[in-house]
């Protein structure tokens, strides 16, 4: 049963760096709409956007977050969660900026760099940030949010880029990231960062506040006690030892399964290519508001995964979710070898809904739970280096899918696409399902 009283200040933290997120996930979700409207005659840019510049355009924002990822880590160690955080805005802010002056495809690349900046860093300071505030019984929702957020944010971007006039959503984003930096001012650094950095004294301070206890009453100066004893060893000096030991080497085999998956399932490039996967489809409806409906159907599943991952656990929710997502993949793989032009035009529907219906079970698992899972395998002595490393291989993967998806659709065709995704899923369920444990109850120490 959640305790509003005693979690309110970590559900309010989680909400004002979801600001962060959700502006995150709507330059993310921009791109699909807007890709068809830059190949169009009707192009704000100097030239057409072809193929090819815009796979560089979806996939940029994965080498922007390879150099954030390799160095997030050391601020994060060494000064702390809170300058990370604060950093995140400008990098998004400059995107926005560099989208509305846009004349030539150059602007677009060195936006979505940026982006992929923001990006790369969210995925690593704000699940420890959350992990290292939070009750057991919320962590996995309130980490669930945030990325519950980034969905809610593609959902907006596929919205607004469909209603809204290209220079006008640049205008109004340049706001969230203000909200966002006056919002989390006030937020104390983690108690757990603070305890290994030996400031005892404001760590205390932070376990108060984020816990809502009093700080004069004896059972509270005994919870922290506990909490400062049962968490001693991340004051120890981290040797290297420590990242190669055979706990650790077995975190990262297991995390790199995981985020290779969530990558080269499709989880990520289907909302990106949204809309050239539904042409593909021969879908008759509006290819943009199909688009839309996927993003509905990813956000609803990361609502499903918010109220079951603190209930039934992790790896349930995972493992089905891949299973789940490769069942639907292959049945588009059938619908391209199999079915005829006819039957996809005369029931386009078909598509739309196994597509969704993708993108949903997606949501449940693989979409939303990978970055919490990544945390709580990483033994804590090690989690802010080791997940920073661990989110450099995300974005290799990530580049790959990207420069990979729109190009094998348009030569290859949808069908080997979805096969290939299908095949990584099914791997990856026979090896998680043998090896990945459930990390649920799991004492971040």
């Amino acid at each position: 049963m959640l305790d509003w009283r005693r979690c309110r200040w970590q559900i309010i933290a989680t909400l004002e760096m979801s600001i962060m997120t959700l502006s995150h996930g709507i330059a993310l979700g921009w791109l699909s709409p807007i890709a068809a409207h830059l190949a169009s005659d009707k192009t704000p840019l100097e030239e057409k956007l072809n193929v090819y510049q815009a796979s560089w355009v979806g996939s940029l924002i994965a080498i922007g977050a390879f150099f954030s990822n390799i160095f997030t880590g050391i601020p994060l160690y060494y000064c702390g969660r809170k300058p990370v955080m604060y950093f995140l805005a400008f990098p998004h802010a400059i995107h926005w900026i560099l989208i509305y002056f846009a004349t030539s495809v150059t602007y677009l690349y060195v936006a979505r760099f940026l982006a992929g900046m923001t990006g790369g860093s969210i995925l690593i300071v704000f699940p420890i940030f959350v992990s290292e505030i939070a009750d057991t019984n919320i962590r996995g929702a309130l980490t669930s949010t945030i990325i519950c957020a980034t969905s809610t944010g593609v959902l907006l971007g596929f919205t607004l880029g469909h209603f809204l006039d290209y220079s006008v959503l640049p205008c109004i984003m340049l706001l969230l990231p203000l909200i966002y930096l006056a919002s989390i001012t006030f937020l104390p650094e983690t108690p757990l960062f603070l305890i290994r950095a030996g400031k005892t004294e404001k760590a205390e301070k932070s376990f108060y506040f984020y816990k809502n206890l009093s700080d004069e009453d004896a059972e509270t100066k005994k919870q922290f006690k506990e909490f400062e004893e049962g968490h001693s060893i991340v004051v120890e000096q981290v040797s290297v030892s420590d990242y190669c030991n055979k706990e650790a080497w077995k975190a990262y085999g297991l995390i790199y399964v995981l985020l290779f998956t969530h990558q080269m399932s499709g989880n990520f490039a289907i909302i990106t290519y949204a809309t050239t996967i539904f042409k593909h489809l021969n879908n008759d409806f509006h290819v943009n508001l199909s688009a839309i409906g996927l993003g509905v159907s990813q956000l609803l599943g990361m609502m499903i995964a918010i109220v079951l991952v603190d209930r039934v656990g992790r790896r349930i929710l995972l493992l089905s979710s891949m299973a789940g997502m490769a069942a639907g993949e292959l049945t588009i793989v059938c619908l391209k070898y199999f079915a005829s032009m006819q039957f996809l035009k005369e029931h386009g529907w078909f598509g739309l809904v196994t597509m969704c219906l993708i993108s949903l079970i997606a949501g449940i698992g693989v979409g939303s739970l990978t970055f919490l899972v990544v945390v709580e395998l990483l033994p804590h002595k090690i989690i802010s280096i080791g997940c920073s490393m661990c989110m450099v291989q995300l974005s290799i993967f990530a580049f790959m899918t990207l420069k990979i998806y729109p190009v094998m659709i348009e030569e290859h065709g949808l069908g080997p696409t979805m096969l290939m995704s299908a095949s990584v899923l099914l791997v990856a369920l026979t090896i998680l399902g043998i090896f990945l444990p459930e990390t649920k109850n799991k004492k971040l120490a």
